[in-house]
């Protein structure tokens, strides 16, 4: 047997181990988990620290160094977001009734784990811990096979983890970290249906894309995030450019940042000279439709063709429409299913905006930053599902979790 088909069956193995732990056992080991973080934030960052210096050796881009980066803050943010996942309500065995048949069955939905869950993932260290965590609690044993960008980071995290499942006494198979990036294993990994029931991939597209097409275990994908801000012609000026600031330049290597801008005729000659002012103050490259030159000079003129794009950085693409509908024209052209963002003081228009965009987050009056499980009140997320199988945005524990039926009956049987 070989190695990654062994680690699989293991962790299928001990996935029936966690379904048997209590709530307050798996929250106990939860509590313990973020403290061992926090205590051993030296050998994490010193881990870290050999990665950074590989990614820029090798000219990694900016935006992926930012997530491959911890510090202590970055550190403490994945152990609160471990003792908020360890706060909430635990979604394994809950019982949602159907109601009784006329024949006396009683029909009810139980939650349960998926089994065992396979993350993909590139320069993002933290999803160790997070993903870790949330399968630990929503009852699902977790194989974790990061890039070699993340390597010595998110070996130096799931050691910390190992740490404490081991005075738990529970298994380290639990969570399972892949030692070796090598492509090839990835491909093995991809085929063990035997033993893995879903695969998430979070990353580039490029990644994204290799999985699902490789992959013989059902994949929940996490294509990129195309986020829009459009200001509508009731939009509040001040608060919009709040919106647009925040968005676009707080964090510009993340999916939920603003990469589109639309911004309605009638508001434009009034907002789009702010906005400029402002983002060109924070050096933001200005791109934009030929209407768009009428009011604020541009770095770039974008054809139709050239919209929809992640830049991941300073960078912006600004669409000017006539209308509502021009707006979800374009959001539906470009768009990604990621998160979409409307500013205005008209109810009615907020309501047929969150009605009829199809995104996995649709927001009024809030930054596009907001969308993340953290934010949300999931303690951390396992990803951002953009497709709609299973589940649909920031996936926290209930995402982790399918149903059953549950029938009860006295003997009933069928004629």
């Amino acid at each position: 047997m070989s190695l990654i088909t062994q680690l699989a069956k293991n962790a299928a193995t001990s996935s029936r181990i966690l379904a048997s732990l209590t709530t307050e056992k798996k929250n106990a080991v939860l509590l313990d988990m973020a403290h061992a973080l926090r205590a051993n934030a030296t050998p994490i960052l010193a881990g870290n620290e050999i990665d950074l210096v590989s990614a820029r050796e090798n000219n990694l881009a900016e935006a992926m160094i930012d997530r491959l980066t911890l510090n202590a803050e970055r550190i403490n943010d994945m152990a609160e977001g471990i003792e908020t996942i360890a706060k909430l309500d635990d979604p394994v065995g809950q019982l949602r009734d159907l109601g009784q048949r006329p024949n006396g069955l009683k029909i009810s939905k139980m939650r349960i784990p998926l089994g065992v869950v396979c993350m993909i993932y590139e320069a993002r260290p933290n999803v160790t811990a997070d993903a870790g965590a949330l399968c630990f609690k929503s009852g699902n044993a977790v194989i974790l096979r990061g890039g070699r960008e993340a390597l010595n980071s998110s070996k130096a995290i799931a050691e910390v983890l190992h740490q404490v499942l081991r005075q738990h006494e529970l298994p380290e198979a639990l969570i399972t970290i892949i030692p070796n990036p090598d492509r090839a294993l990835l491909m093995e990994l991809m085929a063990q249906r035997e033993y893995i029931d879903v695969i998430i991939p979070r990353g580039g597209e490029g990644l994204i894309q290799y999985v699902t097409d490789n992959s013989k275990i059902p994949v929940i994908q996490h294509f990129k995030g195309v986020c829009h801000l459009y200001i509508d012609k009731d939009a509040d000026l001040e608060r919009a450019i709040n919106l647009l600031v925040n968005g676009k330049t707080q964090r510009t290597g993340v999916c939920n940042a603003l990469e589109g801008l639309i911004v309605h005729k009638d508001i434009a000659d009034k907002f789009l000279p702010l906005a400029a002012d402002i983002l060109s103050q924070h050096n933001v490259v200005l791109n934009g439709c030929n209407q768009t030159q009428q009011y604020i000079a541009l770095d770039n003129v974008l054809n139709d063709n050239d919209f929809g794009q992640e830049y991941l950085d300073l960078e912006i693409a600004i669409k000017l429409v006539d209308d509502l509908q021009g707006a979800f024209d374009h959001i539906a052209e470009f768009g990604s299913n990621h998160t979409e963002v409307i500013c205005t003081e008209n109810a009615t228009t907020a309501n047929l905006f969150q009605r009829l965009v199809d995104a996995s987050v649709v927001m009024v009056n809030a930054s596009s930053r907001f969308s993340d499980g953290s934010q949300l009140g999931l303690g951390a997320e396992i990803g951002i599902a953009t497709t709609k199988l299973h589940a649909y945005g920031p996936m926290g524990l209930e995402s982790l979790t399918a149903e059953k039926y549950i029938v009860n009956g006295h003997g009933q049987i069928r004629n």
